[in-house]
C-alpha cells in the first residue's frame, strides 16, 4: 500500500530555518571576530550539511558549521603524472608556520571560551544552545587540494577541506557538493530536495517503527543516492517521482554511483566518506517494505 500523497508532502516541506539562520549568523560573527587567536586573514566561515543545501526537515537539529583555515593547505597528488609531479615538488617551498595544528588548537581554545558546555568531538566541535542559538557542530579543519595538473600557465586542482579524526586525515568537498545539490534542484524543476527531505522523512519513521537501525542511512548518502537519478524521474506527483526514482535507483549499477560532489564514489567498504556496501541495500530494502507495509 503506497504512502498518501498528502503525506509525502508533508514530508516534502522544508523544515524551519529562522532559528538556524540567525544561529549561524552570529556564531560566524563570533568566529570572524578581530579578538579570535588564529589568523582572521587565513580563515573561512561556511555552513555545510542540511541546512547550508536547503535539505533540512523537521527532524534536524543541529547547525553544521565549517571553520577553515586557509593560510596552509593539505595535498593529493594522486592524479598528476609523473612529469606534473615533479613539476609540483620542484615548485614547493619548505613547512608553514602556522598549520592546522596550530589552527585547531587556538580555534578550539577560542570556542571554549566564546559558549559553555562545549564538546570537543572526534570529528567536530559541539556547541550547545540555549533559548536564542540552536546545537552547533563545529568543523576545524585545513585547505586541501587534491591537483589534477601542474605545469607553467596551467596549474588546477579541486579545492576542498582536509581534518583528522582517530589519527587519520579524511579529505571531501563540501563546496563543490552544495553546489551540485543546488543545480540538480534547479535542473529537476526544483524537485531533488524536496525528494531528498521524503527520503529523509521516510528514515526518520523508519528508525522509529523499527524498519531501519539508526546510522545505516545518514543525509549526506541520501542526498548522493538521489543525486545519481536521472532528470527525467523527477516528474509528476510526489508518488510517482518516489516510486520513479527509487526504482532507478534498485536498478543501478551502484558501483557506479558517485557522491554529490561527484570527486568520490558513494558505494564504497573501507572509506570514511563513503557509504558502507552492505547499508545501501540495507537502506533500500527497508524503504520498499516500509512502502508496501
Amino acid at each position: 500500500m503506497a504512502i498518501a500523497e498528502r503525506q509525502l508532502e508533508t514530508w516534502a516541506k522544508q523544515g524551519s530555518t529562522g532559528q538556524f539562520t540567525g544561529t549561524y549568523n552570529t556564531m560566524r560573527g563570533h568566529l570572524l571576530d578581530a579578538s579570535a587567536p588564529y589568523p582572521i586573514a587565513n580563515t573561512e566561515v561556511f555552513l555545510q550539511g542540511s541546512y547550508g543545501n536547503d535539505t533540512n526537515v523537521y527532524a534536524d537539529s543541529d547547525v553544521d558549521i565549517v571553520l577553515k583555515h586557509t593560510g596552509a593547505y593539505y595535498y593529493d597528488l594522486s592524479q598528476l603524472s609523473p612529469e606534473h609531479r615533479a613539476n609540483y615538488e620542484r615548485a614547493s617551498v619548505g613547512g608553514v608556520q602556522y598549520g592546522y595544528d596550530q589552527f585547531k588548537a587556538h580555534a578550539e581554545g577560542y570556542i571554549k571560551r566564546l559558549y559553555n558546555g562545549v564538546q570537543v568531538g572526534k570529528k567536530a566541535v559541539f556547541v550547545p544552545g540555549n533559548n536564542g542559538r540552536r546545537n552547533a557542530d563545529i568543523l576545524i579543519c585545513q585547505e586541501f587540494r587534491r591537483y589534477i595538473a601542474y605545469e607553467p600557465g596551467n596549474v588546477r586542482y579541486h579545492e576542498g577541506v582536509a581534518f583528522f579524526s582517530g589519527g587519520n586525515r579524511i579529505d571531501n568537498f563540501p563546496k563543490q557538493h552544495s553546489a551540485n545539490c543546488t543545480s540538480k534542484h534547479q535542473a529537476t524543476n526544483s524537485n531533488f530536495k524536496p525528494m531528498v527531505r521524503i527520503f529523509k522523512n521516510m528514515r526518520n519513521t523508519m528508525i522509529e517503527k523499527g524498519y531501519l537501525a539508526d546510522g545505516i542511512a545518514p543525509s549526506y548518502f541520501i542526498e548522493g543516492m538521489l543525486w545519481n537519478v536521472p532528470i527525467d524521474k523527477f516528474t509528476g506527483n510526489l508518488g510517482d517521482m518516489f516510486v520513479a526514482c527509487y526504482n532507478w535507483i534498485v536498478n543501478a549499477d551502484v558501483s557506479k554511483l558517485a557522491c554529490v560532489n561527484d570527486l568520490y564514489w558513494l558505494v564504497r567498504d573501507n572509506s570514511s566518506v563513503c557509504w558502507p556496501t552492505a547499508n545501501f541495500p540495507t537502506f533500500t530494502s527497508a524503504l520498499k517494505a516500509y512502502w508496501e507495509s
